[in-house]
């Protein structure tokens, strides 16, 4: 178990789990984990976060995959109904007719399984805790995926869904919606139905409201909207509407010029299309997925229309959903207003127990010194490839000759307090279990704290570093300082410790 999973464990069972709105009992505490289902409408980027996704499979306790529908893909009822008359629409709100013929079938998660099945042997002697995958498979469930915001009647995928929300386990379930929140209301919707006027609700509605924790990649349909935010207003949400961007068709526009060569044609094929890997799509390869006339991307004359080069990412803007709960030591899955590889969130001005990435949200970019609303997310780019990279390399190497992320410990633990005045010293040990030489730096990650001064850090390299508590600081405000931890192997990987220093 990674260091920074027991300080986090420890974390849990004490019952001081950052900012109050996300305290998690002991179950979780036990099963070290977090619980997610992910919920997906199969288009090319849903497909590439997929095969990124079973390589984190090791980090996760992964309850469910569930096919969805959203208001790109859907399946339509084999009777030739567009979503348009199905809602009784006159007029078209699309300027290219919707029909129900944008579907890529209910078989692809299941290839792509067969594909984690064949290097099984390798990801495990990486890291034993990979699901096996007759373990993945017997995820699997087809959801609602009729129309775009069907929730109407109970599928296997939303009985799934519904059955973990009602479970024992009172750990929270990150449900994350690759397409639209559709399957997921209707198993909400499923609970309200049996439980609601008797008296069991009130008890039913707090139990469920603690443990669904949405992760939104846009609203990809009106469910939220329309029923969940209406019926179940406690169910929290962290809703990525921009800074999923980074990872998606339009990352040239917004990722920094200094890290785009890791979203480069070159760079992935030496790093990603191979073995396992050469499933990934990308652009200009020649792929085209049956069933999805709008994916053109595999067309060289497509990808040089578009500015894109030969191999260079497409686009996999789900994979913030998850990359939020890997352990990496940023911690980001204690609050989403830490922020780390899955963006960083604020509070919903309009709406209660919403976050998302709005102004709030927005860091600043050193190079320019300017907030930009990608920055929280594309910050951690070069680290995020690497760290891919170096997962379909354990496709393929045993544990001596893969590279792995180095461990990262810090004396005294992650929390601290301070008064006013006071100096505040952390020093941390860091080994690599490869062997390599390590790197490491301090920075405070300014936005993330609820102080917004900045603080004087005595070293910005090395293992141990100082600072001195700022006189205005007030009680209860905190800084956040971030250690970053930097091997030698290739891909080179990165590890960090996030240090919150609470004023007293």
């Amino acid at each position: 178990m990674k260091k920074s999973l027991k300080k986090l464990t420890a974390a849990v069972v004490a019952g001081t789990m950052a900012t109050g709105f996300a305290t998690m009992g002991m179950v979780e505490a036990a099963q070290l984990a977090p619980r997610t289902i992910v919920t997906t409408d199969g288009e090319v980027d849903d497909m590439n976060s997929f095969l990124r996704f079973l390589l984190y499979t090791n980090e996760l306790d992964v309850e469910g995959i569930v096919y969805s529908a959203s208001m790109w893909h859907y399946k339509g009822d084999g009777k030739g109904t567009t979503f348009q008359t199905q809602m009784g629409w006159t007029k078209p709100i699309y300027s290219t007719p919707r029909t129900d013929l944008r579907w890529c079938g209910t078989d692809w998660i299941h290839d792509y399984i067969e594909k984690y099945r064949a290097v099984y042997p390798k990801l495990h002697a990486n890291d034993s805790r990979y699901p096996t995958a007759d373990k993945l498979q017997s995820l699997v469930k087809v959801g609602n995926i009729d129309f775009e915001g069907e929730m109407a009647y109970d599928t296997d995928g939303s009985n799934l869904i519904k059955e973990k929300l009602l479970d024992n386990n009172d750990a929270p379930i990150y449900l994350e919606t690759w397409g639209g929140c559709n399957t997921i209301a209707r198993a909400l919707k499923s609970i309200e139905e049996q439980y609601k006027g008797t008296a069991q609700w009130d008890s039913i509605y707090q139990k469920v409201s603690k443990k669904a924790v949405l992760y939104n990649i846009m609203d990809q349909d009106d469910t939220y909207k329309t029923y969940i935010s209406r019926s179940w207003p406690d169910i929290k949400v962290w809703y990525n509407s921009i800074q999923f961007a980074s990872l998606a068709y339009i990352w040239k526009d917004v990722v920094p010029k200094e890290q785009q060569p890791y979203f480069r044609g070159p760079w992935m094929q030496k790093n990603i299309l191979t073995g396992y890997g050469k499933a990934y799509m990308t652009y200009g390869d020649g792929h085209h997925l049956t069933g999805d006339p709008e994916d053109t991307f595999g067309q060289p004359s497509v990808a040089k229309e578009k500015g894109y080069g030969m191999y260079d990412l497409i686009s996999e803007g789900d994979s913030p959903s998850f990359l939020y709960l890997v352990d990496n030591g940023l911690r980001s899955y204690e609050s989403p207003a830490y922020g780390g590889w899955g963006g960083r969130f604020s509070p919903c001005m309009s709406t209660k127990n919403v976050w998302e990435d709005n102004e709030g949200s927005w860091d600043v970019n050193p190079a320019t010194g300017e907030r930009e609303k990608f920055y929280a997310q594309t910050r951690w780019g070069q680290a995020i490839q690497n760290d891919f990279a170096a997962r379909v390399q354990w496709t393929q190497k045993g544990p001596k000759d893969a590279n792995h992320a180095p461990e990262v410990d810090v004396q005294g633990g992650l929390d601290r307090t301070a008064a006013p005045g006071e100096t505040v010293t952390i020093s941390a040990t860091a080994k690599d279990p490869d062997g390599d030489k390590l790197t490491s730096s301090w920075m405070q990650y300014q936005e993330a704290g609820t102080y917004q001064g900045a603080v004087k850090l005595q070293k910005t390299s090395g293992l141990t570093t100082s600072f001195t508590m700022p006189k205005d600081i007030k009680k209860g405000e905190t800084i956040h300082i971030i250690l970053t931890v930097t091997d030698s192997g290739t891909p080179a990987l990165t590890h960090y410790a996030r240090v919150i220093v609470t004023a007293k």
